[in-house]
């Protein structure tokens, strides 16, 4: 794949294509509870350890505040941007399955692998690319999965609004 300060082109990414990210991200109580906060989540779960004590006392979540969901589809995705969209922009994300409750402590890694590649009807000198995304925490195991749909521009093309 060829590099440059702006990421891989569309002619870089294809399909079958994987990654894996070069680094992974320890998730904290203030990621989590900044990130719920933040975006007006009002599930306790989420912020609340006594009500999770109370409620939630169970398998899998034993007391523990969850990681909202949204905060680990982001980093997720973001682990992989330098290697995948960094040229390009976000047109969807599709398919989402949480696999398995994310906590604090738990260090995430991602990899993906490009299902489609296409050109653009709409913008000349650009492509749509989709890559399969799955997240794991430090014990190998996969806590999310979906598919991100990007637009990317192609080899010599420049942006035009």
């Amino acid at each position: 794949m060829s590099e440059s300060a702006e990421g891989p082109f569309f002619e870089d990414l294809k399909v079958g294509l994987k990654f894996k990210s070069k680094v992974g991200r320890t998730i904290t109580d203030v990621d989590n509870i900044w990130f719920t906060l933040l975006t007006n989540n009002s599930n306790q779960i989420h912020f609340n350890k006594d009500y999770t004590e109370k409620y939630f006392k169970g398998e899998p979540f034993n007391g523990r505040l969850v990681v909202n969901g949204f905060l680990t589809l982001s980093i997720v995705a973001g682990l992989l941007v330098e290697e995948t969209s960094q040229n390009g922009f976000m047109l969807g994300i599709d398919n989402v399955k949480f696999e398995s409750p994310v906590f604090a402590g738990d260090t995430i890694y991602a990899e993906a692998e490009v299902i489609e590649a296409r050109e653009s009807k709409s913008r000349l000198g650009f492509g749509i690319v989709k890559i399969r995304t799955y997240g794991y925490n430090q014990r190998g195991e996969k806590i999310i999965e979906f598919d991100r749909v990007f637009m990317v521009r192609k080899k010599g093309s420049t942006w035009k609004g």
